[in-house]
């Protein structure tokens, strides 16, 4: 016999017709987005009941559950396959968010072309491109599959219509912002809209058990566009991150209810298509015949993934009573602090050189573990010795000249070794390094002088 459960509920009596923000009473202001004059009276409270309806599907001990309908589909792109942890599961709802340009609907056409190739119907559905500039993109990487099919809609009906004709195993939405529905008031891209879309296309996924990607765009701050309950809805957000003026693709997840969140993915774009990119040191790494001074070699992590990167200094006198202070790929305030540091800790006399310290590829350290390469660097500079050139260093430096330990120590030297360097000064910890490669030799430090002495000021 059913039974009614009575709550009640009182509706915000004013909301924000740009973002959804709700409050009890009228302000000319909205305290979400700052717009003025977009409160409007929505509603009084209202008395609701929820009456309880027949089970369908009995609750089962979670023993006896079948996981095997959720278990991991490679996509056929190892390098989005190791940020989801394993690949997509059926079902599982994706979010990628990007600025534009980065290469979000190139990646995911190329996942919807090689998941088509195993056998399965995928369906792209676009509507920011018609389906003929989706098809010269996909000549152009060599995107194209016999089970591939492509829409290109901006009604949310229509878009779901074609999901109930093809039946697909894959759906890809270029993107969530660019569908509407007619029975929902508002533009494309406002957050009822938004909201609306997500919503209905999440319950067709799990409805079918379709692994579902949905692009996303994003604001000025970097932060996904449209409401945050978009987030919370989603299985999987990633980030797709990158500068115009590099090639470099760095993919990571911010929320994974399947998998890790600490694994990064590494692409290539390039005129033919976008690549994984297994070992992408080689982009941060410059190859020289002879050593030069004023570069050092550290290995720094992206999650779980150490990648090596070389940091490059140069000085140059000054007759300015300030000397200029120059950076790229680093922070700023932490070079200036490691230029204090080796002048007042290390007797490295810098008040009268013009420093500029930059990273090789345009790749950003903004890990501590860096501070030690970007000290040997401008030590190495500033006396006019090179460093060794299978040499790499990493290691926190304090402000008393001490180098800190760093987590993944051991897992750094086993990628240096692996690349073929043969030497590592690393900081010294209670621990040790770890069990070391054969032929690797690993020198512990405990203060910035002692690695000076080492490598640049001993005879």
């Amino acid at each position: 016999m059913a039974t009614k459960t009575s709550r009640v509920s009182k509706a915000p009596g004013y909301k924000c017709a740009e973002c959804g923000w709700t409050t009890v009473k009228w302000v000319g202001r909205c305290g979400e987005c700052q717009a003025w004059g977009t409160v409007e009276e929505t509603g009084a409270a209202v008395a609701r009941t929820t009456a309880a309806t027949t089970v369908l599907e009995p609750a089962r001990p979670i023993a006896e559950v079948d996981a095997t309908t959720a278990a991991y589909l490679p996509t056929g792109v190892d390098e989005l396959d190791r940020v989801l942890g394993g690949g997509v599961v059926p079902g599982a709802v994706i979010l990628l968010a990007g600025e534009p340009g980065v290469g979000k609907s190139t990646l995911l056409l190329d996942v919807a072309a090689k998941f088509a190739r195993t056998g399965q119907s995928v369906l792209y559905v676009t509507g920011e491109e018609s389906a003929a500039q989706v098809k010269l993109r996909a000549e152009r990487i060599s995107a194209i599959a016999d089970t591939l099919y492509l829409s290109a809609e901006t009604d949310l009906g229509q878009a779901l219509g074609q999901v109930e004709k093809v039946e697909p195993k894959l759906l890809v939405v270029d993107s969530v912002q660019t569908l509407s529905s007619a029975d929902v008031e508002g533009s494309s891209g406002g957050v009822s809209q938004v909201r609306e879309v997500a919503a209905s296309i999440i319950s067709a996924a799990k409805r079918r058990n379709m692994t579902t990607l949905l692009v996303g765009h994003v604001t000025k701050d970097g932060s996904i566009a449209g409401p945050r309950l978009l987030e919370h809805l989603v299985d999987v957000v990633c980030q797709f991150e990158g500068e115009r003026h590099s090639r470099l693709r760095l993919l990571r997840a911010v929320k994974n209810r399947y998998g890790p969140t600490d694994d990064v993915g590494c692409f290539d774009l390039t005129e033919d298509g976008i690549l994984g990119l297994a070992d992408p040191s080689g982009l941060f790494v410059t190859r020289t015949k002879e050593p030069v001074s004023g570069t050092c070699i550290t290995v720094t992590m992206e999650g779980r993934r150490p990648l090596l990167a070389e940091v490059q200094s140069l000085l140059a006198d000054t007759q300015n009573s300030q000397p200029r202070r120059a950076t790229s790929g680093l922070d700023s305030s932490r070079v200036a602090m490691l230029l204090a540091v080796l002048q007042q800790r290390a007797g490295c006399q810098l008040q009268k050189d013009d420093s500029y310290v930059a990273t090789v590829g345009g790749v950003k350290l903004s890990e501590p573990a860096t501070d030690l390469a970007v000290a040997l660097a401008v030590a190495s500079a500033k006396h006019k010795k090179p460093l060794p050139q299978r040499l790499i260093a990493f290691g926190e430096v304090g402000l008393a000249g001490e180098v800190r330990p760093v987590p993944g120590i051991n897992q750094r030297i086993h990628e240096a070794h692996r690349l073929g360097f043969t030497h590592a000064v690393v900081p010294s910890s209670p621990t040790g390094p770890g069990p070391v490669p054969a032929g690797f030799s690993v020198r512990e430090v405990g203060h910035l002088t002692e690695v000076l002495e080492l490598l640049i000021t001993k005879p």
